[in-house]
């Protein structure tokens, strides 16, 4: 790309979920994008804003997060400019933030294009995956077009939305025919065997004009609400407009405003060692484990006939376990967890119980 293109080029970052399965880790107040998950000195924040200098300076990554965590990012992120931390007073999903950093971006340069990328992701392969961006990033910029990087399945995942593509492609990208949620294992199997389907990822990449016109043809409401701060985006009035309007935006995610209901929704199919790291299960899957298949981390551990479990300790405790097949076994110091992998869907629920029962500090 050229540097006409690089200055054109905006990151933004979505840094404002709750992490609830990875609990008793990820709380309210510390949520799993600002947790050094992998064990590699780093969140996985500073991995993704590290892995994005790649495609764009750091003037033009903003990050989009709840007002609660602004501290944390400027904390883990000291060399972002503070203006590039997009601060949502209410949670309201991901199609109002984006439709907010939109208009601002738009009011800074008109011939924007912008990737939007979740924050607590892992990507493994990342020349390839940089490759993909750059690929998009080319497309959106003769073609109006959305797009979004898909993942070539290697299972039957019944916990990813899949996208149903057309083999025929245009520069390597291939027309969405619609997206689905998450289907049931029958589905599933069936979606793999076609090779129709693709994994979707959450990672969009669009200019400012194409996003902004689809907001205004398929969410009115959003649209609407948001470009009535148009005159005061990057001045000292947009934090006040943001603080009493934004709390007014519909609570959507952007796949059911935007992406479900666009014809011009293009895909780039990718494999680049991607994943959601939704689950400690999905984090299991990716770290390194002994003889045993056992992933650990934290003070050495006195174990044995202990197989096939995630297993994650604070440094300054010893921990003796004997007998686990199969388990999560998390202590962060207030919490321990003991839960079979199998169930470990119900963590989330189980969270909430245990808020209800105990209180708001073990949420």
């Amino acid at each position: 790309m050229n540097d006409t293109s690089l200055e054109n080029t905006y990151v933004l970052i979505m840094a404002g979920g709750v992490g609830s399965r990875f609990w008793p880790k990820s709380r309210n107040s510390f949520p799993k994008q600002f947790i050094d998950i992998m064990g590699m000195g780093k969140s996985l924040l500073q991995l993704t804003y590290e892995r994005f200098l790649h495609v764009c300076s750091k003037d033009n990554i903003y990050i989009l997060s709840n007002e609660q965590y602004s501290d944390l990012v400027s904390t883990q992120l000291p060399d972002l400019p503070l203006a590039n931390i997009i601060a949502e007073p209410s949670r309201n999903n991901t199609a109002p933030c984006i439709a907010y950093a939109s208009f601002k971006i738009r009011q800074l340069n008109p011939d924007a294009r912008i990737v939007v990328a979740p924050s607590d992701h892992l990507i493994l392969n990342e020349p390839v995956f940089l490759e993909k961006i750059n690929q998009a990033l080319s497309f959106i910029g003769e073609q109006d077009a959305l797009v979004t990087l898909g993942i070539t399945p290697t299972r039957p995942d019944t916990g990813y939305g899949y996208i149903n593509y057309e083999k025929a492609e245009v520069e390597g990208l291939h027309k969405v025919i619609r997206f689905l949620e998450k289907p049931n294992l029958e589905k599933a199997q069936e979606f793999v065997a076609s090779g129709d389907y693709l994994w979707n990822a959450g990672i969009f990449i669009w200019s400012a004009k194409a996003i902004l016109s689809a907001l205004a043809i398929h969410s009115p409401s959003i649209y609407n609400l948001f470009e009535k701060g148009e005159d005061v985006y990057n001045t000292p009035e947009e934090g006040s407009f943001i603080q009493d309007n934004y709390p007014l935006s519909e609570n959507i995610s952007i796949d059911y405003a935007i992406m479900e209901k666009a014809e011009n929704v293009y895909t780039i199919p990718g494999d680049f060692g991607w994943s959601d790291l939704g689950t400690w299960a999905s984090l299991y899957d990716v770290v390194e484990k002994d003889e045993h298949n056992n992933a650990f981390s934290g003070h050495t551990l006195n174990f044995s006939e202990t197989t096939n479990c995630m297993i994650q300790i604070p440094k300054d405790k010893v921990a003796v376990i004997k007998g686990l097949d199969n388990f999560i076994v998390v202590d962060d110091g207030k919490v321990l967890l003991i839960y079979p992998k199998a169930n470990e869907q119900e963590i989330k629920e189980v969270s909430k119980a245990i808020v209800i029962d105990c209180g708001e500090s073990f949420a």
